[in-house]
């Protein structure tokens, strides 16, 4: 019994952490990248982040991954869930406020949808699935709609943001489907660490280690990413993802924009005009659908951040 009751707690604070900081963290992304290089920005946010997760686990008595099957899938989901996904969004922030940009990551939940028809554990869209998608489909052609005439370059940020969201999701499907014998935390430190190096290789690469600023703001944005979007909001993440059911778990898709609407209007002045308001509306009611109506297709999805 108090076993169970710790385990709920821990539940408890772990969504806590997915609801609200990577709600948030599409703030500090967008304060960040307004400073810093995109690149070198995420990579020291992971190869910190990963070496303080690594640092806790080994402390915690968890060994590092062992066999080659194990390090594959470590390093594909590092792929396509950090390197891709959290990547694209990093780039595109840097033209999308953090508003719309947590709106149009919200439909990774579509994405996990249509992806969980896929291989021998695949289930078969219902109708009120289907209709959530063409619902989500709707709602993201409606924020994307450029308010004062079509510009190519914010549109084309705006793409890479929606890009992000199938990286994740199959990066979230192939995590929920390999049943890894290494701990989630240290699994978590080592998708950071992947994902840290494959970003500094190419900051260093593109040379924007000359652009680098080590302004307060641009720390603090940092730091903030570090300790409380990586090393706990994303730890939290893998660690739900093996407790409760991915029905659950895809909530974080209604919360998050929720959350960074109201940060980046009180910090950062953004605002939304009526037809991205609308889209808002119209993809989180695609998201309700979807996920109502096919809980069991929805893996545990983010990025985001």
């Amino acid at each position: 019994m108090e076993h169970d009751a710790r385990w709920r707690w821990k539940v408890i604070i772990a969504f806590a952490a997915v609801y609200i900081i990577w709600g948030s963290t599409y703030l500090a992304i967008r304060v960040g990248v307004q400073q810093l290089p995109p690149a070198l920005f995420a990579g020291s946010r992971f190869v910190v982040a990963g070496i303080l997760l690594a640092l806790y686990a080994r402390l915690s008595g968890q060994k590092f991954p062992t066999h080659f099957r194990e390090w594959r899938t470590i390093a594909i989901t590092a792929l396509f869930m950090l390197v891709g996904a959290n990547g694209l969004v990093v780039w595109g922030e840097q033209w999308v406020p953090s508003n719309q940009a947590a709106l149009i990551v919200a439909t990774t939940a579509l994405w996990l949808a249509g992806f969980g028809t896929l291989g021998t554990h695949g289930q078969k869209l219902g109708t009120r699935t289907v209709l959530g998608l063409t619902v989500g489909f709707f709602g993201v052609a409606m924020l994307m709609l450029p308010e004062k005439g079509f510009s190519l370059e914010h549109f084309g940020a705006q793409l890479a943001v929606l890009a992000a969201c199938p990286l994740w999701a199959a990066g979230s499907m192939v995590a929920k489907r390999s049943h890894l014998s290494t701990p989630p935390l240290m699994v978590a430190a080592m998708q950071s660490l992947i994902a840290g190096i494959v970003f500094c290789g190419f900051g260093f690469s593109l040379g924007e280690a000359a652009r680098w600023s080590w302004s307060t703001e641009a720390m603090a944005a940092l730091a903030f990413l570090i300790v409380f979007g990586s090393c706990f909001a994303y730890a939290a993440y893998i660690w739900l993802l093996h407790e409760v059911s991915p029905a659950a778990l895809g909530t974080y898709a209604y919360i998050n924009p929720l959350v960074a609407v109201v940060l980046g209007w009180l910090v950062l002045q953004e605002t939304l005009n009526a037809n991205q308001l609308a889209g808002m509306v119209v993809i989180l009611i695609g998201v309700m659908l979807v996920s109502i109506a096919r809980p069991k297709a929805l893996a545990a999805p983010s990025q985001r951040s």
